[in-house]
């Protein structure tokens, strides 16, 4: 499966963007789906995940309840609605998918390019 993010941008803290993860290809309903990001200097951390019946999520602390993913496998897409955003969410987003579900990123061998997405204070 290929992915192809987008929806990132410039906002101000507390403003909202949706990012969107379009998916290739006729399996993207067997897939799960995360969202990680990576922030200047640290490493990669996981950010939200979607079974791929889309009947359960899971959030890192730091997004939970500002953060919500969800899917549309008739569109082959996930997106990721971002509320409250503050400085500290600025990082590259990547979408990935996985056939195993769960928040650690090895589980996930395929990955989209990531789209900037930068919360101004």
């Amino acid at each position: 499966v290929q992915l192809q993010a987008s929806g990132g941008g410039l906002v101000q803290a507390g403003g909202s963007l949706r990012l969107s993860c379009a998916a290739s290809g006729r399996t993207f309903s067997s897939y799960h789906m995360g969202w990680f990001r990576q922030a200047p200097g640290k490493e990669r951390e996981f950010v939200a995940s979607v079974r791929a019946n889309g009947l359960a999520t899971y959030y890192a602390d730091s997004v939970k309840g500002r953060f919500t993913i969800s899917r549309g496998n008739a569109k082959n897409t996930v997106y990721l609605q971002m509320n409250s955003l503050k400085p500290e969410d600025t990082a590259v987003y990547c979408c990935a998918a996985s056939l195993s579900y769960g928040t650690d990123e090895r589980l996930y061998g395929y990955w989209g390019q990531g789209t900037q997405v930068t919360v101004s204070s």
